[in-house]
């Protein structure tokens, strides 16, 4: 049986794990949009400076939860799920299995960006129902799609080399957490980083993945200059972590 047979065949497996664990499907898919309704209710009644163009905080946040959505099931989701396969020996037990890692990890990746579209177009098209929020279209959409793919590609590789720092999955929430919730904040996720806002924070999210492809899905709600160089840089965190992935992930749980 050939690597995508297998990869395909894992993929459903997993799919129907995700939904057949209700409270955990729908959590997923609830937070993101809980989110969106709690920051718009809040301040969405002002604009947003976004370089040298002002946008409602409503579309703001369509685009931030988007982003959210994305790193959760790409990122923090997937960290957490294969903590928890690999501290209860399920990966151990695959690995005896005529499945290949490879197959294995490219239904996890698979999956992590099937649910990741599924809660950007949910989120959009609230986003645009409730909040009267601009949809992609033309080459925007295409760049747009561009910086989609390329985020749930790299998130989901860091996702992965996130879990070499998880020493067991009872600490896996606390440790995955401190990774990425610090780095949503600093990078205008949950709160916008207008031109006002301290140097030391603008030059830190720039270091780091999530502001980059932020700003590239932003571009895509809202209309402002979208970057190569945002893509390049979500793109090298991602083949970074694959190399740290490749080299230093176990499927064996750490005693």
């Amino acid at each position: 049986m050939n690597a995508l047979r297998l990869a395909l065949r894992q993929l459903r497996y997993v799919n129907k794990a995700f939904w057949r664990n209700p409270p955990a499907a729908f959590f997923t898919f609830a937070f993101p949009l809980m989110f969106l309704v709690i920051f718009t209710s809040l301040l969405g009644h002002g604009t947003v400076q976004l370089g040298s163009r002002s946008i409602n905080v409503s579309t703001y946040y369509v685009a931030s939860m988007g982003s959210f959505s994305l790193i959760s099931a790409c990122f923090t989701n997937l960290a957490l799920s294969i903590s928890f396969q690999r501290d209860t020996d399920i990966l151990k037990r695959l690995d005896a299995t005529p499945l290949t890692r490879a197959a294995y990890f490219t239904s996890r990746v698979l999956h992590a960006l099937f649910v990741s579209i599924l809660l950007v177009v949910i989120t959009a098209a609230f986003g645009a129902a409730f909040y009267h929020a601009s949809v992609p279209s033309g080459i925007t959409l295409v760049r747009f799609l561009t910086m989609l793919l390329v985020g749930a590609a790299s998130f989901s590789a860091l996702g992965v080399a996130a879990t070499i720092a998880v020493p067991n999955a009872n600490a896996g929430p606390a440790v995955v957490n401190a990774m990425v919730l610090p780095l949503l904040f600093l990078s205008g996720i949950f709160i916008p980083l207008g031109n006002n806002a301290p140097t030391w924070i603008v030059w830190v999210a720039r270091i780091f993945p999530i502001r980059h492809f932020a700003l590239g899905m932003q571009s895509g709600f809202a209309g402002t200059s979208f970057q190569w160089s945002d893509v390049l840089v979500v793109g090298l965190w991602g083949l970074g972590a694959l190399v740290v992935a490749a080299r230093y992930f176990r499927f064996e749980p750490r005693r």
